[in-house]
């Protein structure tokens, strides 16, 4: 099929993608340090985890190993750009070749780097590498409701909501729904040159190499 060739013809790792504002990276064994306060911080859990509590020291080691430094996921260290502090992570999981498709995750996991425009251009980088690299169709994600600043950084990347697992999720005393959202290759270059200066297609570059846990 188109997007199988598309997939297997091209770098699926890249060395970095270089954003105005952030910079993303292969992860390196170092970063687990961070991971390990991220993934332990109930803030994140609340955002991240399907689960109310934070994930074990154990817990966040076998997803380190697994998901980040491992092969099964495309999954690049977010650092801000001014500092190369690392402030986050984000990945691609469940490749489909054949269907061209991918399944999207993110965290900025400090959190005063929150709200700042950090993730979305982080976002619309992967997006930038998964359409014009990597030859993919179409990349997914879930979000719970309550995430409105997740949702809102989202949309602006080009993904809609296309479904919901209704009173799915309980937190902070009530249900709420899980949401299914997407973005097209279509979508995204109907955008142009993306919803932050400095992460659109002629201003970020890539250089080919080979969230919710």
């Amino acid at each position: 099929m188109v997007y199988r060739a598309a997939v297997v013809n091209r770098s699926w790792f890249p060395e970095a993608l270089q954003g105005e504002r952030v910079v993303l990276r292969r992860h390196v064994g170092g970063n687990l340090a961070a991971f390990q306060r991220w993934y332990a911080d109930p803030d994140i859990a609340r955002l991240a985890r399907y689960q109310e509590a934070p994930m074990r020291p154990d817990e966040i080691d076998r997803f380190f190993a697994a998901r980040v430094l491992g092969t099964d996921a495309l999954a690049m260290a977010v650092h801000e750009k001014a500092t190369d502090r690392l402030i986050g992570t984000c990945a691609f999981s469940q490749l489909d070749a054949d269907n061209g498709s991918a399944l999207y995750h993110i965290t900025i996991g400090e959190k005063d780097a929150w709200g700042q425009g950090f993730g979305t251009e982080a976002t619309w980088l992967m997006l930038r590498h998964a359409f014009e690299t990597l030859g993919l169709h179409r990349i997914a994600l879930y979000v719970f409701e309550f995430n409105e600043r997740a949702i809102r950084a989202y949309q602006r990347c080009g993904f809609v909501v296309e479904g919901r697992a209704r009173e799915s999720i309980f937190r902070d005393g009530r249900w709420w729904d899980e949401l299914a959202m997407s973005v097209l290759e279509s979508d995204w270059r109907r955008i142009g040159d993306g919803p932050v200066a400095g992460a659109g297609r002629r201003t970020a570059s890539a250089s080919p190499a080979g969230t919710r846990p």
